[in-house]
C-alpha cells in the first residue's frame, strides 16, 4: 500500500474506525511489514481513502 503521511497524533482507520498511529515520519512504519499483493493494494486503494490498522490490514493480506 503506497505510504500516505499523516500529521502527529492519532489516525483513524477507514475500515473499523479504531484509532492507531503512524509511524511513517520515524521510517519505521508497521504496514511495511505487510505482504500484499498488486491486487490487493489496487482493491485496497479502491475501497479505502487513506492508511488502515494494523489489525485490518494483516487482517485483508491473507484474504483470498
Amino acid at each position: 500500500m503506497p505510504a500516505r503521511p499523516s500529521p502527529a497524533g492519532e489516525d483513524r482507520c477507514p475500515r473499523c474506525g479504531g484509532a492507531f498511529g503512524c509511524a511513517i515520519a520515524t521510517g519505521g512504519c508497521w504496514c511495511a511489514q505487510v505482504t500484499l499483493t498488486d491486487e490487493q493494494r489496487a482493491g485496497l486503494s479502491a475501497g479505502y481513502e487513506g492508511c488502515l490498522c494494523p489489525s485490518c490490514l494483516r487482517e485483508l493480506s491473507v484474504a483470498p
